[in-house]
């Protein structure tokens, strides 16, 4: 099954690296968060890759045309004809295509980009910008056991300050401390989708989280696999420095490899 990465983003938010490239390819630990991504999608033995590019593109095929460059120790010796000697080499067990699927395109038009290289297949999706430590297999299991067209993965996202009770007349009539009751579902990506996905993409402007996931829920076709354990999108600076804080404790709690 392939895995569909959205990676063409402008990535405002965190403007002092995405100015220079594109989020998926801001680094944590020395290495794209893509490439983290991608190690835990690789962990459960999903290894063919479509990557939806579309900001500063280039980068991204660069980054991968250079994978063993950039991973290992390498010597260039111009005594002998400019030989290039890769040390340690590392491969991983992975196919990928990287597409351009426009500067400007929305979500839904950049996974209608694609639908060449998925043919009539089931394929995975997620966000090039996130984190988590989902049991992929059992997603899928999920996904193939309700037969519908569309699978996510719901995290509750945790309530971040106190709670006010505020009256008509700007009172405040209570206040108490979050609690998990505070929480509330949201879509973290991570999804499983049979390729009738496709019908419900008009073109470049559909937003997929608007229009076409909107379409397919009102249909029925739409299920939620509930994850209780960690996930992290990375939207700002401040969430960027504290995925790179967990990786350097040695306890980054997605990382399963």
């Amino acid at each position: 099954m392939k895995v569909v990465l959205l990676a063409g983003g402008l990535g405002t938010r965190i403007s002092e690296e995405s100015q220079y490239k594109p989020k998926p390819m801001i680094e944590i630990g020395g290495m794209p968060i893509l490439w983290h991504i991608m190690k835990e999608y690789s962990y459960y033995g999903f290894n063919e890759f479509i990557i939806c590019a579309g900001y500063k593109q280039q980068m991204i095929k660069e980054w991968f045309a250079d994978y063993f460059l950039n991973t290992s120790d390498v010597t260039f010796d111009f005594t002998q004809g400019n030989k290039t000697i890769v040390h340690n080499q590392h491969a991983e067990p992975w196919k990928v295509t990287v597409v351009d699927t426009g500067l400007n395109t929305m979500t839904g038009g950049r996974i209608k980009r694609i639908q060449p290289y998925i043919g009539n297949e089931r394929f995975l999706m997620t966000y090039g910008d996130g984190v988590c430590d989902v049991d992929i297999a059992k997603l899928v299991e999920f996904h193939n056991r309700h037969g519908k067209i569309a699978t996510l993965t719901a995290v509750m996202l945790e309530q971040q300050k106190g709670v006010l009770d505020i009256g008509g007349d700007n009172a405040v009539h209570s206040f108490r401390e979050k609690s998990f009751m505070d929480s509330a579902p949201i879509n973290a990506g991570y999804m499983v989708l049979e390729p009738e996905i496709f019908d419900y993409i008009e073109g470049d402007d559909t937003v997929f989280e608007r229009d076409s996931l909107e379409r397919v829920a009102a249909e029925g076709e739409l299920m939620s696999y509930t994850h209780n354990g960690y996930w992290q999108c990375m939207d700002t600076k401040r969430e960027m420095d504290m995925l790179e804080n967990l990786w350097q404790s040695g306890n980054a709690p997605w990382k399963s490899w």
